[in-house]
């Protein structure tokens, strides 16, 4: 699935609108790098939890970037629904 992170149009990059999808019920599935620091995603891990969203857990912020298409490293993103 991360693959085709970069070819769908309504995602998100990043955790602060990430977050705000996933407030909004907007979010069909979460991406979390694993390298990323714990306090910028301990919001979204929780949050993620208690909504039934998703986590797919990414290796590195690099890798997640490139497949979200950006030349710099992402926390997070998601595929909207």
């Amino acid at each position: 699935m991360l693959e085709k992170l970069k070819e769908i149009p309504k995602k998100t990059v990043g955790t602060k609108e990430t977050l705000k999808a996933v407030e909004k019920q907007m979010a069909s599935v979460v991406f979390i790098a694993q390298d990323a620091e714990e306090h910028v995603v301990a919001e979204l891990k929780d949050l993620c939890n208690k909504m039934n969203v998703e986590i797919i857990p990414v290796p590195t912020m690099k890798e997640l970037g490139n497949a979200c298409g950006i030349q710099v490293g992402a926390a997070t993103a998601a595929i909207l629904k």
